[in-house]
């Protein structure tokens, strides 16, 4: 693409596979009624949104969901529902990343947690063999390690200065319309994954 010097990719729906009905699923198993209602990528209760900001730990964020819990629950209970979301690596799309990374800088930014992060480097490690997601960047970025969370502007607006690079030689590639949005209103080039794409499958 002309003029475009990096590219931010989001994660989930963009490198690995995740759905957010298993979690929904999942805590409604444990006797969560309505959990839909309170967690979705697009409506979050204020208790996640802390979560992927840093601001609560995740012992925090534990001790916060068995306090609304009508049924006694552990923590590792807690952990593994939130984590049912996560599928597969999209491996042809991270052996996509190898091949570009001579031709754009790469940068990984993610809305995630302490929780997910453990758990999607552990998958990760499973199915690729290799130790780190974050070896295929220039630098990966997380919302809970950062203190911020797309789509809110400022979000991008740190990724790029902490980067040090220019927000018209930026292409930002995520799932979701609203951080696409949020990547827009920064002066970020932008690409919305549909279900159906690939990021390997994008002429880049």
């Amino acid at each position: 693409m002309a003029n475009i010097k990096n590219i931010i990719f989001d994660l989930g729906n963009v490198l690995l596979d995740i759905d957010y009905s298993k979690t929904i699923r999942a805590f409604e198993a444990l006797g969560f009624e309505d959990f839909k209602s309170n967690y979705s990528p697009l409506k979050m209760d204020p208790v996640f949104e802390n979560l992927e900001m840093g601001k609560i730990t995740g012992e925090a964020f534990c001790d916060k969901i068995k306090s609304i819990s009508k049924n006694p629950v552990t923590n590792e209970q807690i952990e593994t529902a939130w984590n049912a979301l996560f599928l597969d690596f999209r491996k042809e799309s991270l052996a996509f990343l190898e091949q570009i990374a001579t031709k754009y800088k790469l940068y990984l930014f993610s809305n995630t947690n302490s929780i997910h992060l453990t758990a999607f480097e552990t998958i990760f490690t499973k199915d690729t063999g290799k130790p780190s997601l974050d070896a295929y960047f220039t630098k990966a970025y997380y919302s809970h390690l950062i203190g911020f969370r797309k789509p809110y502007a400022d979000a991008y607006t740190f990724v790029l200065e902490d980067a040090g690079i220019k927000a018209g030689e930026t292409l930002f590639i995520d799932d979701l319309p609203n951080n696409i949005e949020g990547a827009k209103s920064v002066g970020i080039h932008t690409h919305l994954l549909l279900p159906h794409e690939r990021v390997e499958n994008l002429q880049l």
